[in-house]
């Protein structure tokens, strides 16, 4: 049973695991493991798992850096983008540890706080003990029990009442260690009423090793708030990512997620968003490019709580060679969620016949005042469409491309940051080409 060695692990370390934590996570951490050990890592029976098959992603013998040592990386000597225009607040993370040796030289706004979440609960317990673990329950999700019972430190983003952050957040996720390792990262965002900020999350891996990230996100918008928050994966084919959002809307909040996947080797997006306060806004949006045997698995789930609130979803796919990949999303109109709009779409393409797509669009509807629509498409590449561009001079590898680009641009478009639009339209391109390396100077994206 692949659970038993965790087991043993969290009860052969528990003590040392809560010592380098902090009481605010600790307090979560032997529910969690009691959860863990009754649930099991979720199987393909389970409706929100069947496209993935979790449990043998968590057999091989990975290392857990319990103790919090320090890996040696200094980030700027390996992470240097030659896209311009693209100012950001730049902070790292090196595995799950955030580091303080390499803060951005300008300043946020006053009470705006990014920083280490366990270093934030020493100083804030009260927030953190009101956030943490309210979305990520552990009794009914696995991953979740297991992220919790032995996440010791992660990200905090805390953005007080009426603060405006006009320069955006950019946090790099560098995986780095010279053997096998697992990662448990924690990220917890409460945006207050009034507030706003954009957040880039972009993950890297710099060492040609087997990296297991599960990762646990929980996000707060409160009233009249606003939240983008951006996620790029650009790993490598022995890199597993195992990633739960939970998000929470107030009343007239917005929230815009986008989720590229450019480079991977086995992905598994989980989130989940409530809208419980009326006039809420949300997007969602996602583009998977994956070729050999890459396997990415996104799994939504929009709640609409109460009534006059809008959701937008997009999803879209380019799969290649023996690619896999899987789209799950439902949206859910409670009873006395009237006026709701909502509208879900999932459009793929495999462009081999070995390439597999799985996707199911979903709406549950208890309301009978409302307007929703989904839909989702599976096919190729349109060859009129190419038998035309190369009657005009263009070869077909060319022709292919520009098709395929054309198709994920949709995507893309919906990034409301010009300079983050521009910089993965370039990024895009170059995956397409088959460009392994995005940036000349940059020692991470090999």
């Amino acid at each position: 049973m692949i659970e038993q060695q965790y087991i043993e692990l969290y009860e052969q370390y528990r003590d040392l695991i809560s010592e380098h934590s902090v009481p605010a996570m600790n307090a979560l951490r032997d529910t969690a493991f009691e959860h863990f050990k009754r649930l099991g890592f979720p199987t393909r029976k389970i409706e929100r798992y069947k496209y993935t098959d979790i449990a043998p992603l968590f057999a091989p013998d990975y290392g857990v850096n319990i103790k919090r040592l320090n890996i040696p990386c200094n980030p700027y000597d390996v992470f240097k983008c030659d896209v311009p225009n693209l100012s950001t607040s730049l902070y790292f993370i090196i595995n799950d540890i955030f580091h303080k040796d390499f803060l951005p030289k300008s300043t946020l706004p006053e009470g705006v706080v990014v920083d280490s979440l366990a270093d934030f609960a020493k100083t804030h317990p009260e927030i953190v003990e009101r956030y943490y673990g309210r979305l990520a329950q552990t009794e009914e999700d696995a991953i979740t029990a297991f992220n919790t019972m032995l996440a010791q430190d992660g990200l905090m983003v805390y953005v007080p009442k009426g603060v405006q952050v006009e320069r955006p957040v950019q946090l790099i996720n560098i995986l780095r260690a010279d053997f096998d390792l697992m990662v448990n990262r924690r990220v917890l965002i409460v945006v207050e009423e009034g507030a706003a900020i954009k957040l880039l999350f972009c993950d890297h891996a710099t060492d040609d090793n087997k990296f297991l990230t599960t990762q646990v996100i929980e996000a707060f918008v409160g009233d009249n708030a606003a939240l983008d928050l951006y996620c790029l994966e650009e790993t490598h084919e022995k890199n597993t990512r195992v990633s739960n959002l939970f998000i929470e809307q107030q009343a007239n909040s917005r929230v815009n997620h986008n989720i590229i996947t450019l480079h991977n080797g086995v992905t598994r997006n989980r989130t989940d968003l409530v809208l419980k306060g009326e006039g809420g806004e949300c997007q969602l949006s996602g583009c998977v490019i994956a070729d050999k045997k890459q396997h990415v698995d996104n799994n939504t789930l929009i709640d609409h709580a109460v009534g006059h609130c809008t959701s937008k979803e997009l999803y879209k796919y380019v799969l290649d060679e023996e690619a896999t990949g899987a789209f799950a999303g439902r949206v859910l109109v409670r009873k006395d969620a009237q006026k709701t709009i909502s509208e879900e779409r999932n459009q793929n393409i495999c462009a081999t016949k070995t390439a597999r797509m799985y996707t199911q669009p979903m709406l549950e509807i208890y309301a009978d005042d409302v307007k929703c629509a989904h839909g989702s498409t599976v096919g190729q590449l349109n060859d009129a469409a190419l038998f035309y561009m190369q009657q005009r001079g263009i070869s077909k590898k060319e022709a292919k491309l520009l098709l395929e680009f054309a198709f994920i641009n949709e995507v893309v478009d919906q990034i409301q940051l010009a300079p983050l639009r521009d910089r993965l339209h370039h990024l895009v391109e170059k995956r397409f080409r088959g460009e392994l390396t995005k940036c000349k100077t940059c020692k991470l994206c090999k």
